[in-house]
């Protein structure tokens, strides 16, 4: 799978990193012109916001529309960010109330990515590494699974920081790898894992059930967001399936070949929701 290999710091005050989001400087911030299609979206400094690809975190701040700000299990959320954090080498972190972080020692610490492209919002779509880069900037590299291993992405699954969120572009190779490690800390109950309830369902009594006690696949709990924030205070899930065949989003089951929607394969009984498929099993079209 080549990419664009791009050196540079990771910096983290006056941004609001989180498990699987980070601000990151290239050393030449032209090699964001390097690539194809959608235009990553950079400060003035040539700084961007990062998506670690093939992993969702929970949510620290996301805001529905026309909603308030909203954060998964705090305690879990929290951990992702700060693992990411510590893995890079920032110590001394401080954050306000808005969890932008006020100070952190250093105030940048090196690294790189591997990239080919930007998300619809303009965040790079990256595997993401500390320390030295194995390779000459600004190039195209084959990013194979020994590449992987070495990034934070690769770790924050490994920790059971993360779910495994996979898109249609990832190569088959890279996905395998990363299922065989979530599957791994899954296992052992490493993390989220244990007291993800994915699976074995989630209770909704309204947006606190939400953000208080359901660990849950952090796009599950967007898509619940936004339906509960729309019910302006009606907790009833009686009309989420139909919500969810609305929002078309599209993904492939891996283990029947099915291109689908996300709604057939999230099952509602009464107040309690449960996705029917394992979180790995599935590949979402990127919109």
């Amino acid at each position: 799978m080549p990419m664009l290999l791009i050196k540079g710091v990771y910096k983290i005050v006056g941004a609001s990193p989180d498990g699987d989001s980070v601000r990151f400087y290239p050393d030449d911030p032209n090699e964001w012109d390097l690539l194809r299609g959608r235009r990553v979206r950079r400060n003035r400094a040539g700084g961007a916001q990062l998506r670690l690809d093939g992993i969702d975190t929970l949510e620290t701040h996301y805001r529905p529309p026309h909603g308030p700000e909203l954060h998964q299990p705090a305690p879990y959320a929290g951990r992702a960010a700060q693992e990411l954090l510590d893995r890079l080498g920032f110590q001394n972190v401080q954050r306000n109330d808005h969890g932008i972080v006020t100070a952190a020692t250093p105030e940048s610490r090196p690294g790189y990515i591997f990239t080919r492209s930007a998300d619809v919002h303009g965040r790079c779509i990256a595997f993401a590494g500390a320390g030295t880069a194995p390779g000459s900037s600004g190039t195209l590299v084959k990013f194979e699974v020994s590449h992987l291993r070495e990034t934070l992405n690769h770790h924050q699954l490994a920790e059971g920081m993360a779910y495994p969120t996979f898109y249609r572009q990832l190569f088959v190779d890279l996905r395998e790898e990363m299922t065989a490690v979530a599957q791994q800390a899954r296992d052992k109950g490493m993390g989220l894992w244990s007291a993800d309830v994915t699976q074995t369902g989630a209770k909704i009594t309204g947006l606190s059930s939400l953000t208080d006690s359901a660990v849950l696949l952090p796009k599950l709990f967007r898509r619940l967001a936004d339906y509960l924030v729309l019910g302006d205070g009606d907790p009833s899930l009686a009309g989420f399936p139909a919500y969810l065949a609305q929002r078309d989003d599209r993904l492939l089951v891996l283990s029947n070949g099915q291109w689908t929607g996300f709604d057939s394969v999230v099952q509602v009984t009464g107040d309690t929701v449960r996705l029917t498929q394992a979180p790995e099993d599935l590949v979402f079209d990127e919109k």
